[in-house]
């Protein structure tokens, strides 16, 4: 059993950064960050396993990376707009591939809460 845990979200103007992170007790293969807006379905953002993803419309903004020794996963979000709010969770997985479908995933924080203003 993996328990996650995030913490980092915020209220912040457009063109500004957060950097969300994501503690885990016990391991997985695959760590990610999904994120739900009001109306909308949940959507994977970034995650990484044996290989990386990021949705098209956070690349070259948004950088997913782990720290092992911390059993930690951060997301650093650069650039935001009003677009990009939304509940933010993060998951896990022992799946050795990155699925896009939040079924897919074994392992739930509880949400955290980002919001940019314009």
């Amino acid at each position: 059993q993996v328990q996650l845990v995030e913490s980092g979200g915020g209220v912040v103007q457009a063109g500004g950064s957060l950097r969300l992170s994501c503690a885990a007790t016990g391991r997985s293969v695959a760590m990610g960050w999904f994120r739900q807006a009001p109306g909308k379905e949940r959507e994977l953002v970034a995650a990484v396993a044996w290989s990386t993803y990021y949705l098209d419309s956070v690349k070259g903004r948004f950088t997913i990376s782990r720290d092992n020794a911390e059993n930690t996963v951060y997301l650093q979000m650069n650039s935001l707009t009003p677009e990009d709010t939304a509940v933010y969770y993060c998951a896990a997985d022992n799946s050795f591939t990155i699925a896009t479908e939040p079924n897919k995933w074994d392992f739930w924080g509880q949400g955290t809460q980002v919001t940019v203003s314009s």
